[in-house]
């Protein structure tokens, strides 16, 4: 179909097929903080620290490294003593530029490839631009407010080509609402973070070009907005324009518009009110209606999960460790483990989720061994369970147990009924609560393919593990044909 730039034409665009079959794609964070690489650690996560202290409570000690230069900005931080110790009282954060420009010289976008293939990953989506708004591919629209803030390397043009002939789809985040090389302004909570972007004419001209130029010139699979979009923008010309193009495309959901009239009605909001409808967002609650966009494909929640199946289309977005960028001082036991990522993403998928597992390379292109190696291991589990997985849907309930708490999540493909196992059977028999098959049943392991006996033990299906099995982070069931409850 064609669409008309107009909301209602939009909202007629569904998720295309490829984007509920492929679960898995790879975030890349890679920027000028890469060089500098530090953040706070030993907080947690960012949801853990606006749980332990507050919604806004992160900006002085974020966990992200990519937001350097805002925690720069801010008086009394420990990334501002960093900086001052390491680099000297005026070295600013432009002067990573060269540094940074010199060491993506070595960077081989064939070894990104190789890697996320061996992963497992369907679809990439690159930061090209994120809030310290240096660019990463030759822009015709450069950054009028600072000479040369670009790559010396088009690492967009480079990393779309070698994913695209690998056969794996290419998307693009860009952050939209922030740019600080127009503000110098720090975030230091919600509403400074809600009034931060800037909003001149200048500015909006400058974020359309650069979108339509990357449609144009790159042609991504998905648009992946950031923070939100300057007011004064027409989205649905966008959307429909990208549609157009690529009626398989998908853009997710921050593409909020706050005219400023909005931002001053915000100053005035209690705080605590503010910080709810803010936490209501968080967790993607119906009963929300602040700072959500208008249209989208599918919705992003980072470092969030969910207890049930959700109807709308969602992506957890998440690093492997505490951080998106690459933060040097990250200690091993804030990231993840195999176990830890494939729980994560088994739980993912049976909600109707996909995830996007963050990457973020050196100033030099490498990927850390810790982030490398675990991609690796988990690559190796999609080979053998990657069936349970892929092109699957949500069946009609995510989550049950073991009658000795292991748990079982879902997964359906067509008649077949899939029950993972998060964890190594403790014995060699397992019972599976409230699920009865029918009598002519199969029911095998994928990584050993053999069938297994079972029967129904009242509510309840018991299934003998015949022989040894070697250990992994979990294991599925094949049943089929699929019971109907």
């Amino acid at each position: 179909m064609t669409y008309t730039p107009n909301l209602k034409s939009i909202k007629k665009h569904k998720v295309p097929d490829w984007y509920h079959d492929d679960k898995f794609g790879i975030f890349i964070h890679w920027s000028l903080s890469s060089v500098p690489a530090f953040a706070v650690v030993g907080q947690g996560d960012l949801v853990e620290i606006q749980k332990k202290e507050g919604i806004g409570a992160q900006f002085a000690k974020n966990p992200y490294a990519e937001w350097y230069l805002n925690s720069l900005r801010i008086a009394g931080t420990e990334t501002q003593k960093y900086h001052r110790e390491t680099y000297g009282e005026n070295f600013s954060y432009d002067d990573f530029v060269p540094m940074f420009n010199e060491a993506i010289k070595k960077w081989n976008p064939d070894e990104w490839v190789d890697l996320f293939k061996k992963a497992g990953a369907k679809y990439v989506v690159l930061v090209t631009k994120h809030h310290d708004g240096f660019l990463l591919w030759h822009s015709n629209y450069p950054n009028p407010r600072k000479k040369n803030y670009s790559a010396s390397r088009d690492i967009v043009g480079e990393l779309t080509k070698t994913v695209k002939n690998a056969g794996m789809r290419m998307g693009f985040y860009y952050s939209g609402a922030l740019d600080w090389s127009f503000t110098e302004t720090p975030i230091i909570d919600i509403i400074s973070m809600l009034d931060n972007g800037p909003t001149e004419p200048e500015y909006v001209e400058y974020v359309n070009n650069h979108w339509y130029e990357l449609i144009d010139k790159y042609e991504p699979i998905i648009l992946w907005n950031d923070i939100g979009y300057p007011p004064k923008t027409n989205m649905n010309e966008l959307f429909a324009y990208f549609y157009n193009k690529f009626p398989d495309g998908v853009v997710n959901d921050r593409w909020i518009q706050i005219p400023k009239i909005v931002r001053k009605k915000l100053k005035s909001i209690p705080i605590e009110v503010l910080v709810k409808r803010l936490a209501n967002l968080m967790g993607l609650k119906e009963d929300n209606s602040l700072l959500t966009s208008s249209h989208f494909d599918f919705q992003t929640p980072e470092y969030t999960y969910f207890k049930e199946i959700r109807k709308t289309k969602w992506e957890s977005t998440r690093g492997i460790g505490h951080s998106f960028g690459y933060n040097k001082f990250e200690p091993e036991s804030q990231y993840l483990t195999l176990e830890e990522l494939v729980y994560m993403f088994v739980d993912i998928v049976s909600k109707n989720g996909n995830l996007l597992l963050n990457v973020g390379p050196m100033a030099d292109g490498t990927i850390p061994e810790i982030q490398k190696n675990l991609l690796l291991k988990f690559g190796k589990w999609l080979e053998v369970n990657g069936d349970a997985i892929y092109a699957t849907r949500p069946w009609i309930r995510a989550e049950s147990k073991t009658l000795d708490d292991m748990e079982i999540r879902y997964t359906q493909k067509e008649n077949v009924l899939y029950a993972i196992l998060l964890g190594k059977p403790k014995t060699s028999t397992i019972t599976i609560k409230s699920l009865n098959l029918e009598n002519n049943t199969k029911i095998l392991i994928l990584d050993n393919k053999k069938d297994l006996n079972w029967k129904n033990d009242a509510e309840n299906l018991e299934i003998e593990i015949s022989g040894s099995l070697l250990w992994a982070p979990a294991y599925v069931f094949k049943i089929k044909p699929k019971p109907i409850k």
